[in-house]
């Protein structure tokens, strides 16, 4: 009995019994459509949340305060200063360092006439567009100017600026920064992504942050929480986190064998960590829908097992006129992959609608991306034929072994 002939006929039992064929292959088109829906769209998220941070500078580094303590009005340790961030742009060991940016950040009460929000304050310089991409969708970016008199502007964040706006055009009109009043020069092109202050702050020159907003409060000195520095190309991130430590370590008296008071993050260490995370979430997403897969399995193998007993009398037939033990097993076999195959196919199709319709929609500040790729498809029906073969093949062995006098003798 050829392969061809197997399939015709597994074909003609599988719809001879259309109503059971049709609840057994549930549990796999639950399965798949499960596992390849979750996979598709961790596999869209992994990729907003890499370029969300590669949006933050694919060569950047960032050094921060290991006690990451309020600036507020409570007070809180700062091991950063502006002269740090200043040596480290004019030493002659950071080589490999291009642009030095420091950024003071607190929370504040931001305000424009009944409409107010607490949100993330940021004091930056111009240059720190060198190191993240900060794009402007109206207006323009903080410059030298500004920077130089302190001046009272801000930028708002695009979410910021639709909590105190809505619709308004918010360019030149006047809001309230932790209580001074600043004018707006520009607002921010919405980045998205699952990170809450990607859109959530404002951004003001860093000295007017020093001189207006932590001159009220009993912060001394000009502290920074901290610097972001960007290195000549990805290839000098290593060499220049090296140098920026060499520097930092030297001017904060910091003993060998004694720890660091600061930490030094680069993107690529962010992002993998970021990646890490969201794998392992995945990997417990594609657990469940598995879990339908085994259910499925075992259903499979139950109809199956049910098949070989109410066809004994046939199998025995078929072994008195000639048909061999692999034919017997062939068919099973075949009968079995077929049932799980045609559950995948169903399930792949379930997904794919599922796919495109969440493709688009906005969660928060996240636009959802399920790409659902052939690499996924060609996995997940690769895995609905095995556990149809692994399901069938004890009730195929079991067929197979049938002794056709006793078969023929079974009523």
């Amino acid at each position: 009995m050829s392969l061809w002939e197997s399939v015709i006929a597994s074909w003609q039992s599988l719809f001879g019994n259309k109503m059971r064929s049709g609840l057994t292959i549930l549990g796999i088109v639950i399965g798949i459509s499960a596992v390849v829906f979750l996979v598709s769209f961790g596999r869209g998220h992994m990729e907003n949340m890499k370029a969300v941070f590669e949006n933050m500078g694919a060569n950047a580094i960032y050094v921060m305060n290991a006690t990451r303590a309020s600036t507020e009005v409570s007070g809180g340790i700062n091991n950063l200063t502006m002269e740090d961030a200043e040596a480290l742009a004019s030493s002659h060991i950071t080589t490999a360092v291009e642009v030095v940016s420091p950024i003071s950040e607190t929370r504040g009460r931001v305000s424009y006439g009944n409409e107010d929000t607490v949100t993330s304050i940021r004091g930056a310089l111009p240059n720190i567009a060198e190191v993240i991409s900060y794009p402007v969708t109206s207006g323009r970016f903080i410059n030298e100017d500004d920077a130089r008199r302190a001046g009272d502007v801000v930028l708002l964040g695009y979410k910021t600026a639709t909590d105190l706006f809505g619709d308004l055009d918010p360019l030149d009109k006047y809001i309230r920064v932790a209580g001074r009043k600043m004018r707006v020069i520009g607002v921010l092109e919405e980045k998205g992504g699952m990170i809450g202050t990607a859109d959530d702050f404002v951004l003001i020159p860093l000295t007017t942050m020093q001189a207006r907003i932590m001159a009220s409060t009993n912060v001394k000195g000009r502290p920074v929480q901290t610097i972001a520095i960007k290195a000549f190309d990805p290839d000098s991130v290593d060499t220049a986190r090296e140098q920026v430590i060499t520097v930092l370590r030297q001017r904060h008296h910091i003993r060998e064998g004694d720890d660091d008071d600061f930490n030094v993050i680069d993107m690529r260490e962010i992002i993998n960590r970021m990646l890490q995370v969201i794998g392992i979430f995945q990997i417990f997403l594609a657990a469940v829908g598995a879990i339908s897969l085994l259910v499925g399995g075992i259903g499979i193998m139950n109809i199956m097992l049910v098949s070989v007993t109410e066809r004994t009398r046939e199998i025995g037939i078929r072994k008195a006129v000639g048909a061999k033990r692999r034919d017997i097993l062939n068919q099973f076999l075949v009968e079995s992959a077929m049932l799980s195959a045609t559950g995948g196919l169903i399930g792949l199709i379930i997904a794919f609608i599922g796919t495109r319709l969440v493709t688009g929609v906005e969660m928060g500040t996240m636009t959802v991306n399920a790409p659902m790729s052939i690499d996924i498809v060609i996995i997940a029906l690769s895995v609905a034929v095995f556990v149809g073969l692994a399901s069938g093949a004890y009730p195929a062995f079991r067929a197979a072994s049938l002794d056709p006098i006793e078969s023929l003798r079974h009523e």
